[in-house]
């Protein structure tokens, strides 16, 4: 079979094979009506059935771009994905092509997809991509941190106990860490990390990608939880450094693990956290226990 000349454009709203459905994931603008692909006009023109976050701002979107949508529209999101996956199933089965758009950026990234791709696999039903925006990887790029690895961490836990407790595991996090925060909650959060996780860590803020007031901050935890005091607005993308080598002595590491059992952490449970790969959780253990007996 001969493959496909990767400058050729297939049709998004077609299918695989005759008469065999399938799921098509779309990214959509985060702010930018330019970033658009055509791609997603393509499909948004030709899919059978069209799953959106929000109808109202899908057709918006549609409008601006200058495509009629064709197809059924309905409503897809987090408290209806569950009990509106059979139906779209269904479809799929029947042979149609289902367009998942959200509101912004990649479907399934901290947005509704995730069960419906799982469905969709369960059932042997073919789903591919369409690329595009994503708040986290446009983030990235934006830094100015050492981001050749990183993990994305959704958004941080609403209390402050709990998101104290999730920082913490962010300690001895090698790797650069991304995260989305609500603008109400951004202060609160830089405070919680600086006294977490030191003040002297780097980090960048990015504030409403790709749109008219874009802005990103960069600077140490304390002197970005400075500048958030007096509230941000916007959409926020947070990228934290990722932590420094930890000494292989377990005497260093003591003070951590006191740090995290002061947050209501158990000792073997923090012990296990900071060693990671540096020291053994026995030795840090017995390294706790000797210096709590001096």
């Amino acid at each position: 079979m001969q493959a496909e000349n990767p400058g050729q454009q297939g049709n998004p709203g077609q299918h695989a094979n005759p008469g065999q459905g399938r799921l098509v994931l779309a990214a959509t603008p985060m702010g930018d009506i330019g970033d658009a692909s055509k791609r997603l006009c393509d499909a948004l023109a030709t899919a059978d059935v069209v799953a959106a976050e929000d109808t109202r701002r899908t057709r918006s979107l549609a409008s601006a771009l200058g495509v009629t949508i064709t197809g059924r529209v309905v409503s897809f999101y987090d408290q209806v994905e569950v009990s509106r996956a059979p139906a779209l199933i269904a479809d799929m089965e029947g042979g149609r092509t289902v367009l998942l758009v959200t509101d912004a950026g990649m479907p399934s990234v901290s947005d509704p997809g995730y069960r419906l791709v799982s469905a969709c696999v369960e059932a042997g039903l073919p789903v591919t991509c369409l690329p595009g925006p994503s708040a986290v990887t446009t983030a990235l790029a934006l830094s100015g941190l050492p981001v050749e690895r990183f993990c994305f961490d959704g958004f941080p836990p609403r209390k402050q106990g709990q998101r104290r407790t999730w920082l913490a595991t962010l300690a001895t996090e090698p790797r650069a860490v991304v995260f989305f925060e609500a603008p109400h909650r951004l202060a609160a959060s830089l405070a919680d990390a600086v006294e977490v996780l030191g003040g002297q860590r780097r980090a960048a803020v990015c504030r409403e990608l790709t749109k008219t007031y874009e802005e990103v901050k960069r600077g140490t935890l304390a002197e970005l939880s400075e500048w958030a005091a007096d509230g941000v607005r916007g959409e926020i993308t947070v990228v934290l450094e990722g932590a420094a080598p930890r000494s292989s002595d377990p005497a260093d590491l003591v003070d951590d693990v006191e740090g995290l059992v002061a947050d209501g952490m158990r000792l073997k449970d923090a012990c296990a956290h900071v060693a990671g790969s540096a020291v053994s959780k026995k030795e840090l253990y017995d390294a706790v226990l000797a210096a709590r007996r001096v």
